[in-house]
């Protein structure tokens, strides 16, 4: 019976689901046994998959074995050694397709039993050209699947290619990219993708252009993680492609247009032209949140500007956009919310409506947005351009093309950059901002005389390498006591929150990190006891979420390599985690078995616990973060455009709370370090 009820279960698949036909009695014992599932297992993401028939089991746990084994002769052969280890996780990703459907109940349909069997088949095929030193996969058109291996946690993550028939390997030409981010879909397990990749070339294929279709590390609408997944894929198709840096396209549909929202407005600088379709753009409108049983609180709002595309909507000023959507689809809400934002900035959308078309591209329609499209792909994106608008709320997202914005006077309030250049003058105006950069790339220097320069209706002297052509130039500006001067080196005086080191907690999981766990005994048994419930939690959801195997050790066994290059997720406390203990001294809480203190109050360290995130003191160029997994857990099953953080730079929480508490009802106290990361 809970066999059925699991399968039954996959009716739910998202924007992307399969019409599915219920009898009446089917859906009167779905309903039943629906009801009677674990909370946990209700909210799972994947959810639970359908039995696998132990025929099937037997003969996919054959093929892993042959498939394990010729990865490990693979790893261990020493001819073509680097090529190997650099294209093996086109092997990887078979395998880790069908062992994660296997290991981790992520069937959901029985025809993907064969397509297990047939990536089983395709990997093993490319082990074999491999261990000839070749890969034949790699230059021929169509549908390809390649995989990377990610730094952030060093698990192999696919994406599909689309190579266009007029592609050679011996082509000297640069090629248009587009990207294109996938819609929801709860069931798009690696397995799923790959099959679809492999099959089905997507909704636009436009001629003599290659087309990457991100995996994005699941169904996470390409943030954290799955935001740098579009990169670190970005930089491994680099190194087999030559790409356009300034004809690269994103483009995306229903969650993905969601994702395209945000790309576009958080790295504008980068894209020729943004193609979002659907989707959402922010989070309070689109679900209208404050009608929550719990309201979100003020912090959870202010988080908001980390991800709300309105806010950055100044940004389009620099990227060509084309919206879509349906007209009796309810997610034309998204670019209707983005035309007001824009229209506050003085910009204007191009907005195309398929005529009485729901959730899906009107055939017409489609056609007009190619042609918009590819105009602005022939037209090309400018990378220093005369005139150029810049915002941000953090400096997670500082650049926008030769400008760089290296410091904030208060984050999470919003900061502006506009520059204008004309003939040798160049005028900057600022706010919010008391450090930015001036970079141009080689040979694209804009002057053959040293321009002058304004900023804030200050004039600022320019040194001769603001013209030197051969190099790239970088100079810096920095604001002090309300005047801005030129420097070679920002004025070091402690700490100072800088782009990718300066929160909130979530930030950590934006770069390589690594779980550290405690092996001593805890200060109290409630400490003790919630540390390893919520450890195993937040290991367990990056995997479910994130599609990766946390790194994790004991803190007897962490590596000065860790330290030196991964940000440490430490769990425990003082007496149960050594390394806890050796930076405490350096954190900005002091916490022993009666009392934490933080902020200038205390709390009981019976009743209570941290979680920060900091400069790690063994390293101030990574984070040290406090029994913290991804802080909106409690909304990985819901909206993607709820995907955001739930908790600042530190908080104190509850041990103990009701079951379905909130993580606004655990918290006892919470903020954001200032600039240099005090209270």
């Amino acid at each position: 019976m809970f066999s059925l009820c699991k399968s039954t279960l996959l009716l739910t698949t998202g924007s992307e689901a399969e019409p599915t036909t219920v009898r009446p009695f089917a859906f009167l014992l779905l309903f039943i046994l629906t009801v009677s599932l674990p909370a946990q297992e209700k909210r799972r993401l994947p959810p639970p998959g359908i039995p696998v028939p132990e025929a099937e089991r037997k003969e996919l746990e054959s093929g892993l074995k042959q498939l394990t084994q010729e990865i490990l002769s693979l790893r261990q052969q020493e001819k073509y050694g680097s090529f190997i280890k650099r294209i093996l996780p086109d092997v990887e990703i078979f395998h880790k397709a069908v062992d994660w459907a296997l290991r981790h109940d992520e069937f959901f349909k029985k025809r993907e039993f064969l397509e297990a069997k047939e990536l089983l088949a395709t990997g093993l095929e490319r082990a074999k050209y491999l261990k000839q030193g070749k890969m034949p996969w790699a230059y021929k058109n169509g549908l390809i699947v390649r995989g990377y291996r990610s730094r952030i946690d060093d698990s192999v993550q696919p994406y599909g290619l689309v190579i266009p028939d007029s592609w050679s390997m011996i082509s000297s030409r640069e090629w248009r990219l587009d990207f294109w981010l996938h819609g929801r879909g709860n069931t798009l397990t690696e397995l799923r993708f790959i099959s679809d990749r492999l099959k089905k070339p997507g909704q636009f294929t436009p001629k003599d252009t290659i087309v990457l279709h991100p995996y994005g590390r699941f169904c996470n609408a390409n943030k954290f993680a799955g935001e740098v997944d579009l990169f670190e894929a970005l930089e491994h198709l680099k190194t087999f492609y030559a790409i356009n840096e300034n004809r690269i396209l994103i483009r995306g549909f229903s969650m993905g247009g969601g994702a395209t929202w945000h790309f576009a407005t958080h790295h504008a600088g980068l894209f020729a032209a943004a193609q979002p379709g659907a989707g959402f753009a922010e989070t309070a409108h689109y679900q209208n949140i404050f009608k929550d049983k719990v309201p979100p609180t003020a912090i959870e709002q202010k988080l908001w500007h980390l991800y709300d595309a309105t806010d950055y909507a100044a940004n389009l000023f620099n990227l060509p956009t084309v919206a879509y959507s349906g007209e009796i689809d309810k997610q034309i809400q998204a670019a209707q919310i983005m035309a007001e934002a824009m229209k506050k900035e003085g910009l204007n959308l191009t907005h195309l409506i398929g005529p009485k078309t729901g959730h899906k591209f009107h055939p017409e329609t489609k056609i007009e947005i190619d042609k918009l499209i590819d105009q602005f792909a022939l037209k090309r994106r400018d990378p220093v351009p005369d005139q150029l608008r810049f915002t941000t709320f953090t400096l997670r997202y500082n650049r926008m093309k030769w400008i760089e914005v290296d410091g904030l006077e208060e984050h999470w309030s919003r900061a502006r950059i506009e520059a204008q250049r004309k003939d040798h003058q160049l005028e900057i105006k600022t706010s919010n901002v008391d450090r930015f950069s001036i970079q141009y790339p080689k040979k694209r220097i804009p002057f053959d005389r040293v321009p002058t320069l304004s900023i804030d209706g200050m004039k600022v002297p320019l040194t001769p390498e603001i013209i030197t052509k051969e190099t790239e130039v970088k100079v810096s500006f920095e604001k002090k006591s309300d005047q801005w001067r030129g420097v070679k080196e920002y004025s070091n005086s402690g700490l100072r929150k800088k782009h990718g080191l300066q929160g909130p907690i979530d930030d950590v999981f934006m770069d390589r990190f690594i779980i550290v766990k405690g092996s001593g005994a805890p200060l109290n048994a409630e400490v003790g006891s919630w540390v390893k419930k919520e450890q195993n939690q937040a290991i367990k959801l990056w995997r479910q979420f994130f599609r990766g195997d946390a790194r994790v050790v004991l803190d007897k066994d962490l590596k000065a390599s860790d330290i030196e290059n991964s940000h440490l997720i430490l769990w425990g406390d003082p007496s149960s985690n050594s390394v806890i203990q050796k930076v405490l001294s350096d954190l900005p809480i002091q916490w022993d078995k009666e009392k934490i203190h933080a902020n200038g109050k205390t709390y009981s360290a019976k009743a209570n616990i941290p979680v920060l995130i900091y400069p790690n003191p063994l390293n101030p160029e990574r984070y040290v973060v406090l029994n913290s997994g991804y802080t909106f857990q409690e909304n990985t099953h819901k909206s993607n455009s709820r995907h955001i953080p739930l908790l600042p730079d530190w908080a104190i929480l509850k041990l103990k709370h009701p079951k379905t508490a909130t993580m606004s009802q655990r918290v006892e106290a919470a903020g954001f370090f200032s600039e240099k990361w005090r209270w």
